[in-house]
């Protein structure tokens, strides 16, 4: 059968699909545990939680399935020297973003407080916790980190956009990879080189891994419906992640216009920008990004340009204005039909069931 891969036999799942885990509070308990209940593994998103709200969800999730999920951080959660920026660059920011802020009639804020680090911390919690699936992007964990998590039994994922940081995941010993196209919605994980200069396909990216790497491979970018899974299982993944088309449905907890964002004409258009969080993600053109594109020199570093555009998300959203917010979203949002997720995956399921009774039909056809 398609779905038993390498991918479902580590992960301890019956199909080999994932639900993307989505940062910045997009993730939900109720989604989670729709997809690992419904056979694949659902995934959440916690690099912007503090160590004690990771716990609180990770109970939440136990309480809500039995079975496997996966838990998210971000190894390297700050581009800040010192977790800090100058008066200079900030006046620099200031001086690019001020007609956005006067377009909305409010206030340019204060400089952003400094921000420390909490991966250390957060780890501490998934060790504590020990989640079936650990997955990471932005860098690999200590060889420390990694080891704890095999005493453990903690499945760990790394996210690579470069066939290099694919070896380097294996050469640390991860258990699986997801070869992230440039595809996926939301923010590019690369670690070894610039994002801007990582922009190899989901398929191709695929490939390239396959050649060289032994490692099990999740695809992910590009993916929506169970022709996608097809096409990545038919080119060598173990396994598909799926997000944009998770993210529209009611369960996540993207706001209602986002989500109505995503089923709308505006996602025809898709555009890799660092003007609101300070690294670069795929969301939804905007006026903002495509004004700024380009000018990435007086942006904060990342998450200070987050915290900096805070209060311009916040009165957009009150005002109406879509054409100021970074709505997350991949190339493939077009595509999308279900706005629920148990929907979405048995759709996806019988797509890919599909696919492949009548390639084997076909073989027997032949013979």
């Amino acid at each position: 059968m398609w779905y038993q891969t390498k991918a479902s036999q580590l992960l301890g799942i019956q199909y080999p699909i994932l639900q993307g885990p989505f940062g910045g509070n997009l993730s939900s308990v109720e989604l989670v545990a729709k997809v690992s209940n419904a056979g694949g593994l659902g995934g959440y998103g916690a690099y912007t939680l503090s160590p004690q709200e990771i716990l609180d969800v990770d109970r939440q999730i136990k309480a809500a399935t039995n079975k496997p999920y996966n838990i998210n951080l971000w190894v390297s959660d700050t581009d800040a020297v010192d977790g800090a920026v100058s008066d200079e660059q900030f006046g620099k920011a200031r001086e690019l973003f001020k007609p956005y802020f006067d377009a909305l009639g409010i206030p340019l804020p204060a400089k952003p407080a400094p921000f420390k680090t909490r991966f250390e911390n957060q780890v501490e919690v998934i060790l504590h916790q020990r989640p079936p699936v650990f997955s990471f992007m932005f860098g690999i964990p200590s060889a420390d980190i990694l080891e704890q998590c095999r005493r453990l039994g903690i499945v760990t994922v790394g996210a690579a956009t470069t066939l290099d940081e694919a070896i380097a995941l294996e050469s640390a010993g991860v258990d699986l990879i997801i070869a992230s196209g440039f595809e996926a919605g939301g923010h590019r994980p690369s670690f070894l080189a610039p994002a801007e200069s990582s922009t190899t396909g989901t398929f191709v990216l695929l490939q390239l891994i396959k050649e060289k790497v032994k490692t099990p491979i999740i695809a992910a970018g590009g993916i929506a419906n169970g022709k996608g899974v097809a096409a990545a299982l038919a080119l060598g993944a173990d396994a598909a992640q799926i997000g944009t088309a998770f993210l529209a449905t009611d369960e996540s907890n993207a706001t209602p216009i986002h989500r109505q964002m995503l089923f709308s004409d505006a996602a025809k258009y898709t555009t890799l920008s660092r003007a609101f969080t300070g690294r670069l993600g795929r969301g939804l053109t905007s006026r903002i990004a495509k004004d700024l594109y380009q000018k990435e020199k007086g942006f904060l570093p990342f998450p200070l340009q987050t915290q900096f555009m805070s209060p311009l998300r916040t009165a957009a959203l009150e005002q109406e204005q879509w054409d100021m917010i970074l709505f997350w979203g991949g190339q493939i949002a077009p595509v999308l039909k279900h706005t629920k997720a148990d929907a979405l995956m048995k759709s996806i399921l019988e797509e890919t069931t599909a696919y492949f009774d009548s390639l084997s039909k076909k073989a027997n056809h032949t013979n």
